[in-house]
């Protein structure tokens, strides 16, 4: 009986792999298009403290490594400026992909990334405002 319950455990921690036809699915986004000329990275205001940039999510989308993005920094860092999404001449849209993988890792946690109460002890009077809209819009049920 025990060791039922661990290989059930076992079975529940095996995470289901996600695959670029989902996320361009749930994001809307055809990652072909790209042409990888970099106009969403530039334009990004969190580009420099992204380690996978926008452009760079549109490759990795492309090629169906969905899990290093879902492990990566830079998912929470994307403020939802959609800057990138207004600069890209082929309409690729990077913000609805990074938002597209999260929504994918929310679910997989089965809750939110931030709890409300987390949220005071993170804000910086350099934040924009806009970085704090966006959260409360994601994150909160």
């Amino acid at each position: 009986m025990r060791r039922e319950a661990e290989t059930l455990g076992e079975a529940l921690r095996i995470r289901r792999k996600i695959s670029r036809e989902q996320i361009e699915t749930i994001s809307g986004v055809d990652t072909a298009k790209c042409m990888k000329c970099g106009k969403c990275t530039a334009s990004c205001p969190v580009g420099e403290e992204m380690d996978i940039k926008p452009h760079q999510f549109v490759s990795y989308v492309n090629r169906g490594e969905i899990e290093p993005l879902q492990k990566s920094g830079s998912l929470w860092k994307c403020l939802s400026c959609f800057a990138c999404v207004q600069r890209c001449p082929r309409d690729v849209k990077p913000a609805k992909l990074i938002e597209a993988i999260r929504l994918t890792v929310i679910r997989e946690r089965g809750q939110n990334y931030l709890s409300p109460d987390e949220i005071p002890q993170l804000l910086d009077p350099q934040l924009p405002q806009q970085l704090l809209v966006s959260a409360f819009r994601k994150y909160s049920k």
